[in-house]
C-alpha cells in the first residue's frame, strides 16, 4: 500500500498557484472518454493504491483512487461478496478512482444502483490542493452528501479522488441466462419492462435485434420463480454479460461512430436505421453511426435522453453539450471546488 495524499496534493497546489491545467491520469482504460487539454500536464496517481479497510461483516471497504479493481474484486471474491455496480475493464487494469470518476457501471445498473449509489464517503483535493473529507463508512452518515456524490460521472473535474468508502454486496447464491427469440424492438422492450415487474430477480436484461437475453441472480428459489415468469431456453454461456460490459461482443466490432444513448427503460423506439444493442432493459442503447452528431442528439433529447459519443473524432464532444441551468448548477460546483478551473478543464464539456 502506498499513501501519496501529500505528493498528489502539493502538485495540485503548484498547478492552481500557476494557474497550469492538470490532466488526472489513471490507468487510462477509459481515455476514449472526454477530450484532454492539450495544455494539461499530467498526474499520475496510479502509484496511490492500497485497501485501506475490509470489514465484510460490515459490508464496507476503503481503498485508494489507484488501486486496481481487480485487486478488489479477488479480495471480494474470497469472501462472497463484490461490487454492487458491476465496473467494466477490470482484467484491463481499471482503478477505483477512474471507475468512480466515469461513472461507469455494468449490466446490474438497471436492477442494483449507479456508482454513486454505492459510494457511502470519499476523499478529494479540490482544486487549491486542499484535501476535503466528506461522507462516512456507513448508510446513515450523510454529511457531506453534495460533496461527494457529484464526483461519481464528473471525469475529474471536480477533485481527484483519494479514498472511497463503498458499500459491499453479497455475490448471488446463483445465476442464468434466459433467451428469447424476438426481432422486433418496441415488442422487446414491452417484454423487458413487463419482465421487470414481475420478478426482482433479473439482474441484466438485454436485445440485440434478434435475440433477448435475462439473467436472474439471487437465491435457487428466486431464479426458480424468475424462471416461471419468464420462460425462455436457458442458456449455458457464462461470458455474455462480460462481454458485453467489456465491449468484446461483435457488435462492439463493427465500423462507425459508437453511440451510447441513456434514455427512460420505455421511451421506445429511437428510430434510426442503425446497427443497435439495448441494454438495462432499454435504459442504455448502443448505437453504430455515422450520421451527424447534432441530428442523433436531437432526436434523443426528443425522447427525454442524452447521447454520448465514444470515438476519437475530436469534431465531435464525448459528452453531450450542457445547457439551460443544468450547465449552472455545474459551472457552480465547479467554481466552488476548482475555482481556478485546472483540473481536467473541458474533459466533461468545454465549458467547464
Amino acid at each position: 500500500m502506498t499513501d501519496l495524499s501529500r505528493d498528489i496534493a502539493a502538485r495540485v497546489q503548484v498547478g492552481f498557484e500557476k494557474g497550469s491545467p492538470i490532466d488526472i491520469g489513471g490507468a487510462g482504460t477509459k481515455s476514449f472518454l472526454g477530450r484532454p487539454s492539450p495544455t494539461a500536464t499530467t498526474l499520475d496517481v496510479t502509484g496511490h493504491r492500497g485497501i485501506i479497510e475490509y470489514d465484510p461483516a460490515e459490508l464496507i471497504l476503503v481503498a485508494r483512487a489507484g488501486t486496481p479493481l481487480q485487486e478488489i474484486e479477488d479480495t471480494l471474491d474470497s469472501r462472497q461478496q463484490m461490487l454492487g455496480f458491476e465496473p467494466p475493464f477490470s482484467a484491463q487494469g481499471a482503478t477505483l478512482g477512474g471507475a468512480v470518476a466515469a461513472g461507469l457501471a455494468g449490466p446490474r445498473r438497471a436492477y442494483s444502483g449507479a456508482v454513486r449509489d454505492f459510494i457511502l464517503g470519499a476523499s478529494f483535493i479540490n482544486g487549491k490542493g486542499e484535501i476535503i473529507t466528506s461522507g462516512g463508512k456507513v448508510m446513515k452518515n450523510v454529511a457531506g452528501f453534495d460533496l461527494f456524490r457529484p464526483m461519481a460521472g464528473a471525469m475529474g473535474t471536480l477533485g481527484v479522488l483519494l479514498k472511497a468508502a463503498l458499500r459491499i454486496v453479497p455475490r448471488p447464491e446463483a445465476e442464468e441466462t434466459l433467451l428469447h427469440e424476438e426481432n422486433d424492438e418496441t415488442t422487446a422492450l414491452e417484454k423487458m419492462n413487463r419482465w421487470a415487474l414481475q420478478t426482482q430477480a433479473i439482474s441484466a436484461a438485454a436485445w440485440d435485434g434478434e435475440n433477448i437475453r435475462i439473467r436472474l441472480s439471487g437465491s435457487s428459489a428466486g431464479i426458480a420463480h424468475g424462471e416461471v415468469q419468464i420462460g425462455g431456453e436457458k442458456l449455458t454461456e457464462s461470458d455474455y454479460w462480460n462481454d458485453l460490459n467489456n465491449f468484446r461482443l461483435e457488435f462492439f466490432k463493427q465500423q462507425g461512430r459508437l453511440w451510447r444513448i441513456a434514455l427512460a427503460p420505455m421511451s421506445g423506439p429511437i428510430g434510426m436505421n442503425s446497427p443497435q444493442l439495448i441494454d438495462w432493459g432499454g435504459a442504455q442503447r448502443w448505437l453504430m453511426s455515422d450520421e451527424p452528431a447534432d441530428d442523433i442528439r436531437a432526436r434523443v433529447a426528443h425522447l427525454g435522453g442524452h447521447a454520448s459519443c465514444y470515438s476519437d473524432d475530436p469534431a465531435v464532444p464525448t459528452f453531450q453539450p450542457l445547457q439551460g441551468d443544468l450547465l449552472a448548477l455545474n459551472q457552480r460546483l465547479k467554481a466552488a471546488l476548482d475555482p481556478a478551473g485546472i483540473l481536467n478543464p473541458g474533459r466533461l464539456d468545454p465549458k467547464l
